[in-house]
């Protein structure tokens, strides 16, 4: 698994050819769908399912944002505000409260791992490490769920921006996530060529190869041509339009927010118009033990307020809502304690996540924790819990059993159960 706390640059020309092997077996697969699809296909972009996850690595204080205790002990100093949706929020979030009509808070979450990497890992797959396998993320079991409606596409079914995310696990390296900057930047993709000195280098490379694969006769050398062929496909494609934010007008990117951030929730909008059906922006940060009432008032929720409300709002004005859920996450929460550094530590027996789109009723508060925050004092749900409800909305079955590399049947979502009260 990529390391949780690495951060990329840009992904590397040898990054991008590494991930096309797997993305051309996932085309060959796509492509045998063959007739239905092309006779359906009008009929399947309008139902184009997709997924924006907004990570927040580190382990937010959800009590200080969606859950607050205003006058207990526990409680912090900020005060909640009204909302379009049936709940309060924090103060500092004025602008998301304007979009919550459309985003459901699921308060009782109740998890076991306050573990930095092991709640990442759990967060991000429904299963508790193992070391004798290795699960697949969410963006990878909903890219593998949802490629075979999009046929059309020529870029790569789960992107993350601005951080690393978690693998594909045993479903192979078709669905790794494809990683880029904020800016949507592919390190060393661009040859600054033109049209025609590319054909001709890629033409005088597919001879040699040609050559190599005839004299060799195996398995490699051939699948290494097709690989090639991809990679010019990409390069060539008018998709790649999708990562270049900087066209957005000025107005837009300020309506996001400069920052990486809110320029990364741009790109998830215009990738989301793009067809690609999962994509993830980092927002890390979160490890508050220090100090954590004033950086989230100065920076963090200033942020995210501007970010995760336009990209919310903007969705909703284009029509992609309806048929793109969002699902905003961190590893944990932090405790009700406030501690001797002004901070808050881990903690998972209580916290809050934040859904909506795609057919996930909004507007809801969903459970309940004590006065103090300590304890979840209603239905408790977990991570597979909101990834079962997540997929429901996507019209992804919770029928669905992969198999793993040493032929033992997963459920999808670990078997997680619906969150009623979020879905039809």
């Amino acid at each position: 698994m990529i390391s949780p706390w690495k951060t990329p640059s840009g992904m590397s020309r040898r990054h991008f050819m590494n991930h096309l092997a797997g993305s051309s077996a996932a085309a060959s697969a796509a492509l045998t769908m063959g007739g239905a699809i092309a006779a359906n296909a009008e009929e399947m972009r309008r139902n184009r399912k997709s997924a924006i996850m907004l990570w927040m690595g580190g382990g937010p204080p959800t009590i200080d944002m969606w859950d607050l205790k205003p006058g207990a002990p526990t409680g912090g100093p900020f005060q909640p505000i009204s909302t379009t949706g049936d709940m309060q929020i924090c103060e500092h979030l004025p602008m998301v409260a304007k979009q919550m009509h459309n985003l459901s808070i699921v308060r009782s979450m109740s998890t076991r791992e306050a573990d930095h990497n092991r709640g990442r890992y759990y967060m991000h797959t429904g299963f508790v490490p193992n070391p004798n396998i290795e699960h697949p993320s969410y963006g990878a079991v909903v890219a593998h769920e949802l490629m075979s409606q999009r046929p059309e596409l020529e870029i790569p079914p789960f992107v993350t921006i601005g951080g690393a995310s978690a693998g594909p696990g045993f479903l192979g390296m078709a669905w790794s996530p494809f990683a880029v900057t904020s800016s949507g930047r592919i390190r060393n993709l661009d040859m600054k060529l033109d049209g025609l000195r590319l054909r001709q280098r890629m033409a005088a490379l597919q001879e040699i190869e040609s050559g190599f694969a005839n004299r060799t006769r195996d398995l490699p050398a051939g699948e290494h041509g097709k690989v090639l062929k991809k990679t010019f496909d990409l390069m060539t494609s008018s998709q790649m339009e999708a990562f270049r934010v900087e066209k957005e007008d000025e107005k837009t990117k300020e309506r996001y927010g400069t920052n990486g951030f809110g320029q990364g929730c741009l790109l998830a909008r215009r990738l989301v118009e793009g067809g690609v059906p999962f994509i993830e922006v980092d927002l890390g940060g979160w490890d508050l033990h220090n100090n954590v009432h004033q950086t989230l008032a100065d920076t963090k929720l200033p942020q995210l307020d501007k970010a995760m409300s336009a990209l919310v709002e903007d969705l909703e004005q284009r029509g992609l809502l309806q048929d793109t859920a969002i699902i905003w996450m961190g590893e944990f929460g932090r405790t009700p304690r406030i501690n001797q550094n002004a901070g808050r530590d881990h903690w998972a027996r209580s916290w809050s996540c934040v859904v909506g789109g795609a057919g996930i009723q909004g507007g809801l508060a969903v459970g309940e924790t004590s006065s103090d925050g300590t304890a979840v004092v209603s239905e408790p749900f977990s991570s597979e819990d909101l990834m079962a409800t997540v997929c429901k909305g996507l019209g992804i079955g919770l029928d669905t059993t992969f198999m793993s590399k040493n032929r033992r049947p997963m459920k999808i979502a670990n078997g997680g159960k619906l969150i009623s009260e979020l879905v039809a």
